[in-house]
């Protein structure tokens, strides 16, 4: 009886201790999820106003007189806007880099499209560039999309360590997706890029965001690393670091290449939202095939993060493709306020027909008086 009993204290003390660390574990994982939001909310910040800062400091040198930028100058080097500006971007890429470390990429790469959202609310107010209904309304659309992805994004992480890292780059599905990839790549810039770049704007952003998908790939690896050497473990020591040092600095290099070939060449205002939307869609792919971020997810998180992440395309879309359009609220209004009127004439004449088809008499002196002339 005695030892029946001491089992089952046993087996009590054993569930209690599974319960407490799953609930750790739990606690644990939001709260990296919400370290991750944050940096990657505030990589949005510090990369949407460097634009604004950098932007600032050149139009004061351009009120100055001195050589610009695109004349070949460097009198921007003097301006403390400009490097501020800078500051700015190195902070917002170094907390972007952060993010992945403790977020899944399919939370901290959409969000990316909120620094696009604070430069254009930053711009109407220091640099007095007009945003009109459409821009607004883009950017209502992408808060509420980033909102939705935000509720809805996975809360658990898969990868912990450079080991189950390896691992998951030996997936078959993910080395299927790696080489498919790679060598539609490859055929885009040695074959398709040379004739058709120059005339076809998806070639170069396709180039940047297949390379892309690798570039963040890596970044994830590189802030598992970073992560596992603050706890005091000899990372370096691990070949796969170098291997995914050698992958970033490569990607990077080529879709800085590319992207410069592409703003150089077509609409800054199309391609800022059609890289948006092929990078984000590469990498979203690249996350759920390798780290399977989404295996955690129900049928309902899975639908309302692709809804609001087709929100925050909407919103995108309409923030640069009407940017050019000048609609303001007030023609708008006045364009509803006209439309009664307009339903009340349609009114009119249609009761005038009716009554022309009730009376005949009347329909026949009509038709009399038309053919007479």
């Amino acid at each position: 009886m005695s030892e029946s009993h001491s089992s089952l204290l046993a087996n009590m003390d054993r569930t209690v201790n599974e319960t407490n660390q799953s609930i750790s574990m739990l606690a644990g994982s939001r709260y990296h999820l919400y370290v991750g939001l944050a940096l990657a909310l505030g990589s949005s910040a510090f990369n949407g106003s460097s634009f604004i800062l950098k932007k600032k400091g050149l139009l004061k040198l351009a009120d100055r007189g001195v050589p610009r930028a695109g004349q070949g100058g460097y009198s921007y080097l003097k301006e403390w806007l400009w490097w501020a500006g800078l500051l700015s971007m190195g902070l917002g890429e170094a907390a972007n880099f952060a993010a992945y470390a403790f977020a899944p990429a399919t939370l901290v790469t959409p969000l990316g499209a909120l620094s696009v959202l604070i430069s254009a609310i930053l711009s109407s107010y220091l640099l007095n560039e007009k945003l009109n209904i459409h821009g607004k309304l883009g950017c209502v659309l992408s808060i509420l999309g980033s909102t939705v992805m935000v509720i809805h994004a996975p809360e658990e992480e898969e990868v912990t360590s450079l080991d189950e890292m390896e691992r998951k780059l030996q997936d078959p599905a993910f080395v299927t997706f790696a080489v498919l990839l790679t060598v539609v790549a490859l055929v885009l810039i040695f074959i398709v890029a040379p004739k058709r770049g120059q005339t076809n704007i998806l070639i170069y952003i396709l180039i940047c965001s297949f390379i892309g998908a690798f570039s963040v790939s890596s970044v994830k690896g590189l802030g598992i690393a970073i992560k596992q050497m603050l706890e005091q473990k000899p990372v370096y020591r691990h070949p796969l670091v170098y291997v995914l040092v050698g992958i970033l600095v490569l990607s990077v290099s080529t879709q800085i290449n590319y992207l410069n070939k592409a703003l150089d060449v077509f609409n800054t205002s199309l391609v800022t939202p059609i890289y948006y939307v092929c990078f984000t869609t590469t990498v979203v792919t690249c996350s759920i095939i390798l780290f399977k971020e989404w295996s955690s997810m129900d049928l309902g998180d899975i639908i309302g993060t692709l809804s609001g992440f087709c929100t925050i395309l909407i919103g995108i879309f309409l923030l640069h493709a009407f940017k050019n359009t000048g609609v303001t609220w007030s023609q708008l209004m006045s364009t509803v306020a006209k439309e009664p009127s307009l339903a009340h004439q349609e009114y009119e004449t249609c009761h005038t027909l009716l009554e022309s088809m009730e009376d005949p008499a009347l329909a026949y002196e009509e038709d009399n008086v038309l053919f007479s002339q």
